[in-house]
């Protein structure tokens, strides 16, 4: 007999980050993984078993399979950025809960549809930005939050990079307008300005500029690009995304008495051994400075946790989820919330560079 609290999963395709989804939902409790599709048989075939799924995850040779299951309580979509309104919408309207990864949309245009289908059809969102439900994350969030230690929010930097090689920029996705078209902008400018507005509890910037010569393939795609934010307090971020660099996912949040630095906030380096870490300063003795003696060393701040945060956000969201089935709430809004305001920011600095880096308006829709 079925266990009415599990939340069965059905994954559409076998890209990459499905690997680690699968992994994730192996761990996670309450949840389990009962099909996958792909654009063939053969493909599904393969990964299920390159993966070593049990032989009870039911294989389809298409996406619709997978949403015409009535076994499917839930669906994980990692398909290219292009196609994901298409298929969110559809999962939505079988009752099917939508993790949808991120890049959520090639537009908000495009991402208000998967929202208003979810929301017609009384089904979860969320999208699969993994940091934000790491256990330290809510520690960083008490640290920014204590007056006391860090004061008032006044900067923030993030820089997100890596180098995939020139593979990469043959035949990514990321690389193909008709699949992806958001390059480097879509895959981590995406944590980079989530990141930002985190630290700011999601307030949006009045307005956005991109600083000149974003880098560009010959299909218009974005190699590498950067911005700054601005809100009407005077609070203001920079944020660099970029394919061309080595590997580097920071943050840094500046406050009138403290500072707060991340050097791996989307993959932490020893999440598999169970923490992650944060550094964190105040009180620094000025007098010292002016005797030639810099800033004290910044706090090291350990959390420990159960789980990986992948594991964190399947877990999440099965429980949102099987809140909803048992109509013990209504599908929780607020990561709905959350995606929007970043793919808002989003489209500003796309719109900025296309604009010959003009400063664009963020309007609240």
């Amino acid at each position: 007999m079925a266990d009415e609290t599990e939340v069965r999963f059905g994954i559409l395709g076998c890209a990459q980050i499905s690997i680690k989804f699968c992994k994730a939902i192996s761990k996670a409790p309450n949840t389990k993984l009962i099909a996958i599709g792909s654009r063939s048989l053969e493909k599904a075939t393969a990964f299920a078993s390159e993966q070593g799924l049990s032989d009870a995850v039911r294989v389809y040779g298409s996406y619709e399979a997978v949403l015409e299951d009535d076994k499917v309580d839930a669906v994980y979509i990692p398909l290219p950025t292009a196609l994901h309104v298409t298929w969110a919408v559809k999962a939505a309207e079988k009752g099917k809960h939508v993790l949808l990864e991120k890049p959520v949309a090639m537009n908000v245009a495009e991402l208000d549809q998967i929202l208003e289908a979810c929301e017609v059809n009384g089904v979860q969102f969320m999208d699969g930005s993994m940091w934000l439900h790491h256990p330290r994350t809510a520690k960083m969030k008490e640290a920014l939050s204590d007056e006391q230690r860090f004061g008032q929010l006044k900067w923030i930097h993030s820089c997100m990079t890596y180098n995939p090689g020139p593979e990469f920029f043959k035949n990514s996705i990321r690389m193909k307008p008709e699949l992806d078209g958001l390059g480097a902008l879509g895959d981590i400018g995406w944590y980079s300005i989530q990141a930002i507005l985190w630290s700011v509890n999601y307030q949006l910037p009045k307005s956005v500029l991109a600083f000149p010569n974003a880098t560009l393939n010959e299909n218009n795609v974005i190699i590498s690009c950067g911005s700054s934010l601005h809100w009407e307090d005077g609070k203001s971020a920079t944020f660099h995304c970029s394919f061309l660099t080595y590997v580097t996912f920071d943050v840094t949040i500046l406050g009138t008495k403290g500072s707060l630095r991340l050097h791996d906030l989307t993959l932490p380096f020893e999440e598999s051994f169970g923490y992650g870490t944060f550094s964190e300063s105040s009180e620094v003795d000025y007098g010292k400075i002016e005797q030639g003696m810099w800033c004290p060393k910044p706090n090291e701040h350990v959390v420990e946790t159960e789980f990986s945060q992948d594991v964190w956000m399947v877990k999440e969201f099965a429980d949102l989820v099987g809140k909803v089935k048992r109509l013990e709430m209504k599908p929780e809004k607020k990561w709905s919330i959350v995606s929007r305001k970043t793919q808002l920011v989003l489209d500003a600095v796309k719109e900025s560079i296309q604009r010959g880096y003009e400063s664009v308006e963020i309007v609240m829709k």
